[in-house]
């Protein structure tokens, strides 16, 4: 993994995210350059810092992006609006919830992406899922070269992404190109799911899989028949999840496996292995509505596949980076060993070799959406 601040794994993640999923090198190298020492004072210290960086990065681009549109060039302006959110969100994704300015921060990411995919004429749709007396907003990718229906992959995020993330990551126009369409939802407890409407997280992910699932179903685009259900990081609980227990789904995905999370919080309060977000413990109180960490750690059981994984019977793939320094290996191998009822199940090491050893390949994500996206056309 590119480590521009050493011994600062999750700054350095966020860095890896931002050069995957849309960033310039010589643009992140230019707003990580004031950061370099306080990058030595951990995780937490120093992010209002990283905001204020980055930011500063993103709004100069957007004030060029409004010049290239004012000269009547839609193009170069979509580009640099879009790089902006990249930017935006990477700020963002890094603050306490109580840091004001990381809400504006948020906005802002919204508006440049949607700029972006409008001026670029990009193939996505911005699209509202009916749930309950709310709604989970999400992109829709369509399919390239098929008349009439295609299949279609729902991807969800993990504790930390969002659905512009996954959009950057390229995984839905690889799919795209293999004429399969992609649902990506901000599902509670992500995203603007989360920030926006107040919709906190919960542990049954097939709950929010029934609404997608109904949604994708009144499309006259989508084959029914082929519903498939893919997430990363700790989506890798989520869709083998709502694969187990929402059996419309034909195929399910955990793009870094995931196990037992509950089980995993224990070890991080341990200080075993590294942590995705700074304010971690304030992060997952937020996420899942719980007011105290005595409140959460009571919940974070539910977040376990034991006894689950065995009521899949669909194709599944599981995909782990060797160099994994958030879930440890072996939930990867009780992942697979457990899905005994899968008529396809596989188990995907990224080594050195290929590259993506990191978490969910977040060092090197091409080497994950291809060998993804192939499985899944294979497959579906």
């Amino acid at each position: 993994m590119f480590e521009i601040f050493p011994g600062n794994y999750v700054w350095n993640l966020s860095v890896n995210i931002a050069l995957n999923t849309g960033g310039h090198i010589s643009e992140i190298a230019e707003a990580c350059a004031p950061l370099l020492e306080a990058a030595q004072a951990g995780e937490d210290a120093g992010t209002e810092l990283f905001l204020r960086s980055w930011t500063a990065l993103a709004d100069r681009l957007v004030e060029l992006a409004e010049e290239d549109e004012a000269a009547g060039h839609p193009l170069t302006a979509a580009a640099r609006y879009y790089r902006a959110s990249v930017y935006y969100l990477t700020a963002e994704r890094l603050q306490s919830r109580h840091y004001a300015p990381r809400w504006d921060a948020y906005r802002k990411m919204l508006d440049s992406f949607d700029r972006g995919i409008t001026l670029g004429r990009h193939n996505c749709a911005k699209v509202e899922i009916p749930y309950g007396d709310s709604s989970l907003p999400g992109l829709f990718v369509r399919a390239e070269g098929v008349s009439g229906r295609a299949p279609c992959m729902v991807h969800y995020n993990g504790l930390d992404s969002t659905k512009e993330m996954i959009y950057g990551s390229g995984i839905a126009h690889e799919l795209a190109r293999r004429g399969i369409s992609s649902l990506i939802v901000d599902h509670p407890g992500s995203g603007e799911a989360l920030r926006l409407r107040g919709l906190t997280g919960r542990h049954d992910s097939e709950h929010w899989s029934a609404a997608c699932v109904d949604w994708l179903e009144q499309r006259d685009d989508v084959d029914r028949a082929r519903i498939g259900v893919m997430a990363w990081s700790l989506g890798g609980y989520y869709a083998p999840r709502a694969a187990a227990f929402e059996k419309r789904f034909s195929l399910c995905v955990a793009w870094g496996a995931n196990y037992n999370w509950g089980e995993l919080q224990k070890r991080r309060l341990a200080r075993e292995g590294d942590r995705p977000v700074p304010h971690y413990w304030d992060h997952v109180q937020w996420v899942f509505g719980k007011q105290t960490l005595e409140e959460f750690l009571e919940f974070a059981p539910n977040m376990s596949l034991v006894g689950v994984t065995d009521q899949i019977t669909v194709p599944f793939l599981i995909t782990h980076g060797v160099n994994d320094r958030q879930i440890p290996r072996e939930y990867a191998i009780a992942q697979y060993e457990t899905a005994v009822n899968s008529p396809k199940r596989e188990l995907k090491w990224f080594t050195e070799r290929e590259g993506g050893v990191e978490h969910v390949s977040a060092d090197n994500l091409p080497a994950a959406t291809g060998f993804i996206a192939d499985w899944i056309a294979d497959t579906i």
